[in-house]
């Protein structure tokens, strides 16, 4: 039984704590789309996508405005397009690119996800030719996003990968470098890549999902914040408490969208990703809430423990609430868009190596950093090898989303606008792992029956 009090407790959250719904992504299957021949696929692709979701951002509209609840983005995810393109033997698919960016724009979403490969063992011949793509396909789009998973616990990490990841990223920055190099913001590298993941940049239709699947992605950092502030100086097993139950709340919420949204639509509810994700507004910021629980600035001494207790219990206040969380789910730390850690680094208290460390207890990864233009390529994809090593050894999701801004230097700014934020260019270590790069191959997979 919902009371007065419940109610009254939403309205509060929506209108003075920046509660939202970030997403209502729409999953569809492209596997049915392939043929030999890019330009009917490209046809199929587009026919399809239009079709299904014609009507995704309409009644996303119309359940905003009859639940009075803010949805910020309706998004598409697609089948990865390495595996829909693979008959097709053309030399590039940056058309099948711009056919998904069509589509996108013809249905009004905000960004469309699955521009993708999953190459944690090795490549196929389509994952070879996507890969090779995506700097011209993230230059020539507008809201198409890409994501290539390279590890997992189970197979290791595909160092050769990581190696063409470093150039793929060097070279998406120079192609978008009129623009801050903002390609680098919609390309995710992956460990343990999820299949239902409503956000972006690294949404995609698993193979494992169904023909189409609504996937709702909601937010609170703000909700979370207000709650840490009444708490007062409690101890931190009631702080815990309290963030628990407020996530429950927050949760609440998103299924009931979700639940509309499929109604409505006539498609399956998948999932809810209850993950806090941050915005540049003020008062929506990750980093706040950790300086809330006691820290004088996110990045200093501390931060590691008190984000870990976070993720802790909003994972556990998002299962009471739903039968169906999935996706990523816990607190997001991505750089230019937290207005908290932007300042943190601006203060010169939270760097590379803290961001690093507290990736290992967070829901993704080294995210929506920017880095100096000038990085060696070999340098990007070693960052990469050791945020991916910590997805693998701690069989969790991680991923690097980081920005080489072209002809920007640590200490710079570079501006995306929108909920993409603006980030000052961290300095980083450029100690040449040249050697270790090149060796390339596979690192074996971690053994987990001697745990310690």
């Amino acid at each position: 039984m919902i009371s007065s009090r419940d109610i009254l407790q939403t309205i509060q959250m929506i209108h003075e704590e920046h509660l939202d719904i970030r997403t209502i992504t729409m999953g569809i299957s492209l596997l049915d789309c392939g043929s030999d021949d890019i330009n009917t696929l490209c046809t199929r692709i587009y026919d399809k996508i239009t079709k299904n979701a014609e009507r995704l951002v309409r009644t996303g509209e119309e359940i905003e405005r009859d639940l009075g609840i803010p949805i910020i983005n309706k998004r598409i995810s697609v089948t990865p397009i390495s595996i829909v393109a693979a008959a097709c033997r053309a030399p590039s698919f940056v058309p099948v690119a711009q056919a998904l960016d069509r589509a996108a724009q013809t249905v009004g979403v905000n960004f469309l996800g699955g521009f993708s490969a999953l190459v944690h063992k090795g490549y196929t011949q389509g994952d070879h030719t996507l890969i090779a793509s995506i700097p011209e396909a993230l230059a020539s789009t507008q809201v198409v996003c890409s994501s290539v998973n390279v590890a997992t616990t189970k197979a290791g990490i595909n160092m050769d990968a990581v190696a063409e990841m470093g150039r793929v990223i060097k070279k998406t920055a120079y192609l978008t470098r009129d623009s801050g190099s903002i390609g680098c913001a919609k390309l995710v590298v992956f460990a343990n890549v999820p299949e239902d993941n409503p956000f972006m940049a690294g949404a995609f239709h698993g193979v494992g999902e169904p023909e189409s699947v609504i996937n709702v992605g909601v937010s609170g950092p703000g909700v979370v914040r207000a709650a840490v502030e009444r708490a007062g100086d409690c101890d931190l097993a009631t702080l815990a408490e309290i963030i628990k139950r407020t996530a429950f709340k927050i949760t609440r919420v998103g299924q009931l969208v979700a639940n509309e949204a499929s109604a409505r639509l006539g498609v399956p509810f998948g999932i809810v990703d209850l993950s806090l994700a941050p915005t540049p507004a003020v008062g929506d910021s990750v980093a706040h809430i950790l300086e809330a629980m006691g820290l004088a600035c996110c990045g200093g001494a501390g931060t590691t423990a008190a984000l870990a207790m976070l993720n802790d219990a909003v994972k556990k206040g998002g299962v009471m609430a739903s039968n169906h969380v999935g996706g990523l789910s816990g607190a997001f730390i991505p750089v230019s868009e937290d207005a908290g850690m932007v300042d943190a680094v601006r203060a010169g208290v939270l760097k590379l190596d803290k961001l690093e460390a507290m990736t290992a207890v967070c829901s993704v990864g080294l995210d929506m950093i920017a880095i100096p233009g000038d990085t060696p390529e070999e340098v990007i994809s070693a960052v990469i090898a050791d945020e991916i090593s910590i997805g693998v050894a701690n069989n969790k999701t991680t991923a690097c989303r980081l920005i080489p801004a072209y002809g920007l230097k640590a200490g710079d700014e570079v501006s995306f606008g929108g909920l993409l934020g603006a980030a000052p260019v961290m300095d980083l270590c450029t100690s040449s792992p040249a050697k270790l790069i090149s060796r390339g191959g596979r690192i074996p997979a971690p053994i987990h029956s001697l745990r310690n």
